[in-house]
């Protein structure tokens, strides 16, 4: 099998790559290094057989034109996220993703035998139908879309994925839609709150306190192991052809203080934890329904939240909490 990663240097990029390679799959990686970051995962990747590493701009039509001809199956991760992105530059946001998987689907289109053209959405997708009509919980795939405030910057992400969706289905490929939910692991940066948790439980003292935001709202976490796993097994899965899936876990259901419990717990300090404000544009809950995707993939979620904890912490401590490590951002 062979596959091309859009995006390959960032967080769920870089995972697929290594599950994929350890499937015995020839891997193209392409990435303008913008956001993923060239180090010391990414370098033994580029080093491994069968990998080659792209530098490649998709917001330029050529930007692909290093790209094989005979991919199996292309995934398509190369956007702008992050919501620091999203609020300070939501017009690119908008512009730049949808122009990237134009270009990526053009690509798609010249393949001589592609089997699947895996799409990433998002949970954010069901922003305006929770802000309009409320959602029911844990959510559908089939749950109606509304528009929220076309105005407010955030949404520009929610945009730009749900006009991707529109153009998998119209663009005369085969493809497959996962929308992911609150994935985390090792290499995600700062940004998310468990490993943004974890940072400053890490670097307190004994005794001092942890402020978490937003501590009553409620998610599931999904560690990337499982993330990717269920990414390629979808992707490989004749019946999840034309199909839009959610991607994460059904359960436990935690609230944000009980994760913060967790991660203190997991780096043993003695800590305080006491309630922030509530970050603009948060969802109070969100739960996916996984019952679609378990029924076509047979696949459910099998690391443990405090082991997925656990094995994050271990690697932020060895690359970047105790030593100037270099991640993605």
């Amino acid at each position: 099998m062979k596959a091309l990663i859009t995006g390959g240097a960032g967080f769920i990029g870089q995972h697929l790559a290594r599950h994929l390679l350890g499937r015995g799959y020839r891997i193209d990686i392409a990435d303008n290094f913008v956001r993923g970051a060239r180090d010391e995962g990414v370098k033994t990747l580029a080093a491994s057989p069968g990998v080659r590493l792209l530098d490649a701009d998709l917001l330029q039509a050529d930007g692909l034109a290093d790209a094989a001809s005979d991919y199996d199956f292309i995934f398509h991760f190369a956007a702008i996220v992050g919501v620091a992105n999203v609020l300070e530059r939501p017009e690119a946001v908008l512009r730049d993703n949808v122009t990237m998987l134009v270009h990526a689907l053009d690509r798609a289109r010249s393949q001589t035998r592609l089997r699947r053209f895996v799409f990433p959405s998002t949970s954010e997708i069901y922003a305006g139908t929770l802000e309009h009509f409320g959602l029911p919980l844990p959510t559908p795939e089939s749950t109606p879309l509304a528009l929220p405030d076309l105005a407010r910057p955030r949404t520009s992400y929610m945009l730009s994925k749900l006009y991707g969706e529109a153009l998998c289905h119209q663009a005369g490929v085969a493809f497959t839609i996962l929308r992911p939910h609150n994935v985390y692991g090792p290499r995600m940066g700062l940004s998310h709150v468990v490993p943004e948790l974890l940072e400053r439980a890490h670097r307190a003292a004994d005794g001092d306190v942890l402020e978490v935001f937003s501590i009553d709202h409620r998610r599931t976490f999904c560690y990337v192991d499982d993330a990717v796993t269920l990414f390629a097994t979808a992707a490989e899965t004749p019946a999840c052809e034309g199909e839009t899936l959610n991607l994460g876990t059904d359960g436990p259901e935690i609230t944000i203080g009980e994760l913060a419990a967790i991660v203190v717990d997991v780096v043993g300090k003695p800590l305080e934890i006491v309630p922030g404000p509530e970050t603009e544009g948060s969802a109070p809950r969100r739960r996916p329904d996984l019952m679609r995707a378990v029924e076509l993939t047979g696949y459910r979620p099998k690391v443990a939240l405090r082991d997925g904890i656990e094995k994050t912490y271990a690697w932020y401590r060895a690359n970047v909490f105790d030593r100037a490590g270099v991640y993605v951002r």
